[in-house]
């Protein structure tokens, strides 16, 4: 039965894993570019490296933004603006003014004037009201060139033509007014002038601002964005000639014509079936190093989505990115992804899915070549510098290194192209620095993901090594032997895992938890037994057996109620492996000989990564050198060969990718860290006697 049921889990594995395969493809071609990409690549200043080049098909020369800017600029003086011209006040003007001589009739300054005076102050006044009028004075005043054109509009005709300097404006009134008073030579009434003249003016021309952007747009809408014509067959250009000037304008047309206008060169269902080719070969490049030598993560369906996902966020983003101005492409922090596989995993696949990623991204990116280059040295230097990313020194340290390959490498780059730093543009910079603080974005990334996941990172790690939390607080409480045992075997793990180059912390914190399942019964086991009373022997030999295998199943249960991950768990599920215990086996031999090896063995798994493997040797060896009288140095080094061979002699190890190199440090660190934790000491014979 349970053959079926492994059988059934693996098959709907192996579905989910296909269809994950499918979506994730699926997602990325849908949202990748559908256009043609250029074949050749080519720079301002440098020599064409390709043959001959002929035009493939008829194309236009574009202008180029410079040109079509200047055309726009240029249309939008020569195309008049429209002002309305309102006449009501013109009629009224003379009304106005003497209903406000009226009201100021009883003023001081007028009471000094006769009649005929006032008769020529209100008749200047007028006069100078409908120069103001006929010229034209404006509400305010609008942004637009001195030279601009304007045409000003009665009852929706065109009545005038004149230029936008000619209009009066608020602020230059009062100048025409006091020029008006001079030539008319009235200077005698000049402030009784000015005043009347603001009480009673009011601007005559209003703009027309609906109708004037109409005919602007109309006219730069006709600009045409081409300047040439290059016929079918045309030399464009020869092997090792110059890609400068007009050959450069040509190059970059044809190419934005194989970006664009994909139709004019090939079919379009032609290009999206090669970019999903070209997609489904990346994606099966990843997910078959991942079989052959990530098994682990292959056969795990969070594991496996996990990747999946990040692969697919990313080149999501990018290509949004350069939907959206492909200026920013190096905002992208790109080297999360490194730092999360990394994270996660380990720098072997975090280098591989990285690299994979970028050059598929490189086939959408401007600048391919320097896109795929800088990112692919960033990504070396996130892996060279990212361990341990628990510390957040070392994050800030491994960022700030980042960002400065990238400006050095972008610094290179331009010089190479342009020859010179003259252009050089200090926000392509400010672009890396946005980059590099996006990326700190890690820390609460990780922490995501593990929610998501049911992932473990060193992050979760280093908390996890904590003492004090309370599953190992209850343990220290309830079985203070097993707690000792496990802080040793902890310290004997990490220093083991240094050694080789394994994952040091999880090896301390899978041994910090491997014995977790004795809390249930903590007094059926020696390093808890206070008293010579052994519980055992009021046991038979299996029901014994049965209490020392309960901690397995126990630690399980309590790991998964005090919430520690799978990866912590795997640790007490595969700490005694299939080993067999053997003191109640060789027990039961002398009662009876019809024993089942069977059944006095741990029901497994075996170990199946180097750092559990690390914990089933360190817990082996420490708990029976206790058992030691008067350990010496030959003993500890006996010991510790005997135990560890036996292991393998029972294929103990066998899913693991562990080598006799490596098994034959830990056996050095063992008999080094035994040594000095039962201080065996040289004897001085002198000293005995």
């Amino acid at each position: 039965m349970s053959k079926l049921f492994n059988s059934i889990n693996k098959g709907f594995s192996r579905i989910f894993r296909i269809l994950l395969f499918i979506f994730s493809a699926f997602l990325i071609i849908y949202f990748f570019p559908k256009s043609g990409k250029f074949k050749y690549s080519f720079e301002n200043g440098r020599p064409w490296q390709s043959e001959n080049l002929y035009a493939p098909f008829d194309f236009a020369i574009k202008k180029t933004n410079e040109e079509i800017n200047d055309e726009i600029n240029i249309a939008k003086i020569n195309t008049p603006l429209f002002f309305e011209v309102d006449t009501t006040f013109i009629n009224k003007s003379s009304d106005l003014l003497d209903e406000r001589l009226n009201e100021l009739n009883n003023d001081s300054l007028f009471n000094v004037y006769g009649e005929s005076e006032l008769v020529n102050i209100k008749t200047n006044s007028l006069k100078i009201i409908n120069e103001v009028y006929s010229i034209g004075l404006i509400e305010e005043n609008y942004d637009f060139k001195e030279s601009q054109q304007v045409s000003l509009l009665l009852n929706n005709k065109v009545v005038n033509s004149t230029s936008y300097d000619k209009l009066i404006k608020p602020e230059n009134l009062i100048t025409f007014i006091n020029n008006r008073i001079i030539e008319l030579n009235i200077e005698l009434y000049k402030s009784q002038i000015i005043s009347l003249v603001f009480d009673v003016i009011t601007p005559n021309i209003i703009y027309n601002k609906i109708l004037s952007d109409e005919s602007i747009n109309e006219v730069t809408n006709n600009i045409s964005p081409n300047r040439g014509f290059v016929e079918k067959e045309t030399l464009i250009i020869s092997k090792g000639e110059i890609v400068e000037g007009e050959k450069l304008i040509i190059l970059e047309s044809l190419k934005n014509e194989y970006e664009v206008n994909s139709s004019s060169f090939s079919d379009l269902y032609l290009i999206i079936s090669a970019y999903s080719l070209l997609v489904i070969l990346s994606l099966l490049m990843i997910v078959l190093f991942i079989r052959k030598f990530e098994r682990n993560i292959y056969e795990n369906n969070n594991k496996i989505a996990f990747v999946y996902f990040n692969i697919t966020l990313i080149i999501l983003i990018t290509t949004w990115v350069i939907d959206v101005n492909s200026n920013y492409v190096y905002i992208i922090p790109l080297c999360i992804i490194p730092l999360l596989f990394k994270a996660f995993f380990d720098s072997r696949i975090a280098f591989f899915i990285h690299s994979v990623t970028i050059m598929l991204l490189g086939f959408i990116v401007p600048n391919s070549y320097e896109f795929i280059f800088l990112n692919i040295i960033a990504g070396v230097v996130t892996i060279l510098t990212s361990d341990n990313i628990y510390k957040r020194a070392n994050l800030f340290i491994a960022v700030a290194q980042i960002t400065l390959v990238y400006m050095l490498a972008y610094f290179s780059f331009y010089v190479i192209h342009e020859g010179n730093i003259e252009n050089l543009q200090l926000n392509n910079f400010a672009l890396f620095i946005l980059c590099g603080l996006l990326t700190l974005f890690i820390y609460p990334l990780i922490y995501i993901y593990e929610k998501l996941f049911s992932l473990v990172s060193d992050v979760s790690l280093l908390e996890l090594s904590d003492t004090n939390s309370s599953l190992l607080k209850e343990l220290s409480n309830k079985a203070p032997g097993t707690f000792h045992h496990s802080l040793n075997v902890a310290n004997l793990a990490e220093a083991c895992a240094n050694e080789i180059n394994a994952n040091a912390l999880l090896s301390r914190v899978g041994a910090l938890h491997h014995d977790v399942g004795k809390i249930k019964n903590p007094s059926y086991f020696t390093e808890n037994q206070l008293s010579e009373q052994n519980l055992h022997n009021k046991l038979s030999t299996y029901e014994s057996v049965n209490v020392i295998k309960q901690h397995v199943s126990d630690g399980v249960k309590l790991a998964k109620s005090a919430g520690i991950p799978e990866r912590i768990i795997e640790f007490i599920k595969t700490h005694h492996g299939t080993n067999l215990i053997s003191y109640f086996y060789n027990k039961e031999l002398e009662i009876s000989k019809d024993v089942k090896r069977d059944d006095f063995c741990y029901n497994g798994p075996k170990p199946f990564s180097v750092e559990m493997a690390i914990v089933m040797m360190c817990d082996s060896v420490e708990a029976a050198t206790k058992s030691l009288d008067k350990p010496t140095n030959e003993k500890i080094d006996s010991f510790v060969e005997n135990i560890i061979d036996k292991q393998i002699e029972n294929e103990q190890f066998v899913n693991c990718e562990l080598t006799f190199k490596n098994i034959s440090t830990i056996k050095s660190v063992l008999k080094d860290k035994l040594k000095n934790i039962y201080h065996v000491r040289v004897e001085y014979p002198e000293l005995s006697k």
